[in-house]
């Protein structure tokens, strides 16, 4: 399950190696990467009774000598410094420090000198900060997403924390997988370079004893580039599963909460999506949405099927066999109840804002040219009055990105109609859009249209036709993959750091995606390693992306921009 395994790993370690009865101790960072992989049934398994955040340790004053204190934490100033009083007055009969990246030595120093009563029995980094959301997809979840849209000049207040993190988080992958790799990122992105420049200093630099893994210099690739080469995924409606439950409902550290939709029976008013612990949700996370109603009708058949089973009990043998089944038949109930209860919810909210017809119309901007049509289709749409708001906008985005040098009047009339039926809409926020990721910013051949071997492509694919509507869509970072693969990243758009050179094609790519992933890229990662066993690419980035989220960055970045006098 590698970025899942490799964390799995680390926190058996942490946990097996400590007899008797402990407390896991978290921090708001940490919380999320252990609850991605770990169960509570797991943690009680490993004899942890108690999970604690930080904050509520340092407030509370009980004394709780029978158990043991195990922490992981990031390796933050402010996490040190609370550890540091929380060591000043100890409450744990032991404790066991583990942080999630590279101290540095005056914070060791720090705690040495706080344990005047020598509780601490160890202290080991454990690298893992990162969320391994699955297995080949890892987010940093940091909260101030947004920066990555300012102007570097002008190095706005957040930044340098930004790409701290971003660092951080990268290092911590290669850690774990025990990989130094070459570094390339977006040519036509400061924040990308700046970070792939940190990133290169520290590896080589810094910490490069840290890094010294042997005959692995040229098996690994860093590449960093930037959201906004490709702002077509994030705002285009979803149709496979785990992709399009963040789209619509929202996912996050693996958590659904449907506490807001009142058809959802209470006891699924938070579900939890996980590859490692839900079978069905590992087989059909990538289905699309017609194959995935099918398969869930199957499994209700199938559960019907086993409570019948389970009703026809005559005998002691009986009950003793439907005894020993009980946790099975419970587990599958809630996740058969879980995966209608989303299902539904979808199915209602799709038919609510008359999601496939939209959808159609989205495809189209974004796989097939023809400017004439695509006007008339989407003017047609922002004069429905079933289409949502926020759907109006995508529409005129993604209008914009494909056709902003080709008919600037029909943009403008897009722009004012826009601007008279949503009376939400941001003045300038399309405008916005394009000076950020517009054609002039992007490296990228996002539609097909500038390479010659593109546009062969879609060509093939359109005589050949599409299979699904509403899933022709392909990520840039497909391109981006197969590039690698053949050795056609170019040079020029994609620089090396420092004075190293691709001798070898990669085996280990990790692809960090400044501005952040989308689950759509994830699935086309997972897909492209099942077809490609000599190759791995993990995908990362600042957050996991849905349109709410982009259209919320690309708003509050306009905000600040618009305050700070940059645009």
């Amino acid at each position: 399950m590698a970025l899942i395994a490799l964390v799995r790993d680390y926190i058996d370690r942490m946990l097996h190696d400590i007899p008797g009865m402990k407390v896991l101790v978290l921090d708001p960072d940490t919380v999320g990467m252990v609850s991605v992989v770990y169960s509570q049934s797991d943690l009680l398994r490993k004899e942890v009774f108690l999970v604690e955040t930080v904050d509520n340790a340092s407030s509370s004053r009980e004394s709780m000598a029978h158990l043991k204190a195990v922490y992981f934490l990031r390796p933050s100033s402010d996490n040190v410094q609370k550890l540091r009083r929380h060591l000043a007055a100890p409450r744990f009969a032991e404790y066991h420090l583990f942080f999630s990246n590279i101290l540095k030595i005056p914070q060791i120093q720090v705690l040495a000198d706080s344990d005047e009563q020598e509780v601490v029995q160890q202290v080991q980094e454990f690298y893992a900060d990162f969320c391994a959301i699955d297995p080949y997809h890892f987010t940093l979840n940091i909260h101030n997403n947004h920066v990555y849209m300012l102007p570097t000049v002008v190095d706005p207040p957040g930044m340098q924390s930004f790409c701290d993190r971003a660092v951080d988080g990268i290092a911590s992958v290669f850690l774990a997988l025990k990989r130094r790799p070459l570094i390339r990122y977006q040519r036509t992105s400061d924040v990308a370079k700046r970070i792939a420049q940190e990133t290169a200093r520290l590896m080589y630099e810094q910490e490069s004893g840290l890094f010294d893994f042997r005959r692995t210099e040229n098996s690994s690739l860093l590449l960093v580039i930037d959201r906004r080469d490709d702002p077509v995924t994030p705002l285009l409606n979803q149709w496979t599963y785990q992709a399009m439950v963040h789209e619509l409902i929202g996912i996050e550290n693996n958590k659904v909460d449907l506490r807001e939709y009142p058809n959802v029976p209470k006891d699924q008013k938070e579900v939890v999506l996980s590859s490692v612990q839900d079978d069905f949700f590992r087989a059909n996370m990538f289905e699309n949405f017609g194959d995935l109603g099918m398969n869930i009708k199957r499994m209700v058949d199938d559960f019907q099927h086993l409570s019948k089973t389970s009703q026809n009990i005559q005998s002691i043998s009986d009950m003793s066999k439907f005894l020993s089944n009980y946790p099975e038949y419970r587990k599958t109930h809630g996740n058969v109840t879980k995966h209608v209860a989303l299902v539904s919810e979808m199915s209602r909210i799709v038919e609510e804002r008359k999601l496939m017809l939209i959808s159609q119309t989205e495809q189209e901007l974004a796989c097939t040219s023809g400017q004439a049509a695509a006007f008339e289709a989407v003017t047609t749409l922002l004069n429905n009055e079933s289409v949502s708001d926020i759907d109006r906008l995508r529409l005129v985005m993604l209008y914009a990105l494909r056709y902003e040098k080709e008919s600037p009047v029909q943009l403008m009339q897009l722009f004012n109609k826009l601007a008279s039926r949503s009376a939400k809409y941001k003045s300038g926020l399309v405008q916005f859009l394009l000076k950020q990721a517009g054609v002039d910013k992007r490296t990228g051949d996002l539609y097909g249209n500038r390479d010659l071997l593109n546009i062969a492509r879609n060509m093939a694919r359109g005589l050949k036709g599409v299979e699904n509507v509403y899933t022709q869509h392909q990520p840039l970072l497909i391109q981006t993959m197969e590039g690698i693969v053949k050795a056609r990243l170019r040079d020029a758009d994609y620089p090396l750091v420092g004075n190293h050179f691709q001798q070898n094609r990669p085996q280990d790519v990790v692809l960090f995606i400044v501005g952040g992933t989308t689950y759509e890229e994830a699935r086309s990662v997972a897909l492209y390693n099942a077809a490609n066993p000599g190759v791995r690419f993990f995908l990362g980035g600042s957050v996991v992306l849905n349109s709410k989220r982009f259209l919320d960055d690309l708003g509050e970045s306009q905000r600040i921009s618009k305050s700070s006098s940059l645009v």
